[in-house]
């Protein structure tokens, strides 16, 4: 009889993943086209993110500063005045990005003061990310789900590879080992205990790689509407609670959220990530504008340095 509950139990969870998956199948469709309209947006106001470096193609000129040598001044150009210049070329190391989007239950929660998801939203700041990144020459890649490339149809690629997935989703990003210098994004209201995310971050980070923390909530958990008789269910089967006066909590609930946030940010700090709050009543391009180029200067940086930069932040975009 245990081994026939097992069974069931099991067979229960796959029908339930597939159905999950065809429910977001339906709603692909429309989420490319915004990551789409999106990542035209931030591609159109980026002034790219060029630097000097290894590479071929030129770049610009520059000053020669003492020290440097001689063989570095470009004569024809200093020629025509009286400073010397050095000619620089143009870095073109590929980089590699992970993009996860956590899609458990809990992410597909959306109240009436916003009209997207939670994971909608993820959604779609990875697929435009992702599209915007392989546009500059860089491999995004799914952990477990999808190997690093740089194949111009990303945004298909990576929804094809989401959908087909029917695995199991958990709150937290599975356990790899992204190479050194290389950068994770993670997207998720990482409700999760802190010690399970203190966990996963060290994982990530042990090889030196560099991360990036969006905490994507909806408005309605940040501002805790609610008043009179409430009953709150836990979407991934912890239960329920019911309040008989709602906006008796609310005070209780906001100095609990402010203090996991609070963990969140200091564990970031402490590896050098960074991290982000977005609201899902908030338009997605600003959040694009500021990962990108937080990613753009720190992979340099990291690159230079080879020690990660302390540069967590709480901003809310």
């Amino acid at each position: 009889m245990a081994e026939a509950s097992r069974s069931d139990t099991e067979s229960g969870a796959v029908r339930a993943a597939v159905g999950k998956s065809r429910k977001l199948a339906a709603r692909v469709p429309r989420l490319i086209l915004e990551a789409r309209r999106v990542a035209a947006t931030v591609i159109h106001g980026l002034h790219g993110r060029r630097r000097s470096g290894p590479g071929e193609n030129f770049w610009q000129y520059r000053h020669f500063t003492s020290g440097e040598s001689a063989s570095a001044i470009d004569w024809r150009r200093s020629a025509r005045d009286d400073h010397l210049y050095v000619r620089e070329r143009e870095w073109e190391a590929s980089h590699t990005i992970w993009l996860w989007a956590d899609r458990s239950p809990s992410m597909d929660f959306s109240s009436n003061l916003t009209e997207w998801t939670k994971l909608d939203r993820a959604l779609v700041v990875s697929l435009a990310l992702a599209e915007v990144l392989v546009q500059g020459g860089e491999r995004v890649g799914i952990p477990d789900l999808m190997r690093p490339t740089a194949n111009r149809n990303i945004i298909e690629k990576m929804a094809q590879a989401i959908v087909h997935d029917t695995t199991a989703h958990p709150s937290l990003p599975p356990n790899f080992a992204p190479a050194p210098f290389s950068e994770v994004l993670l997207l998720s209201d990482f409700w999760s205990p802190i010690a399970d995310f203190r966990r996963i971050i060290g994982q990530l980070a042990a090889n030196g790689a560099r991360g990036h923390v969006v905490q994507v909530v909806d408005p309605a958990e940040e501002s805790f509407p609610y008043s009179g008789r409430v009953e709150f269910i836990e979407s991934e089967g912890l239960g329920s609670v019911t309040a008989g006066r709602a906006e008796t909590w609310r005070d209780d609930y906001q100095a609990l959220l402010a203090k996991h946030r609070a963990a969140l940010r200091e564990e970031c700090e402490q590896f050098g990530w960074t991290f982000t709050v977005h609201r899902t009543d908030r338009g997605p391009t600003e959040l694009l504008f500021a990962i990108h180029g937080r990613m753009g200067a720190g992979a340099h940086a990291v690159i230079k340095s080879h020690q990660p930069a302390r540069t967590g932040s709480d901003v809310r975009v």
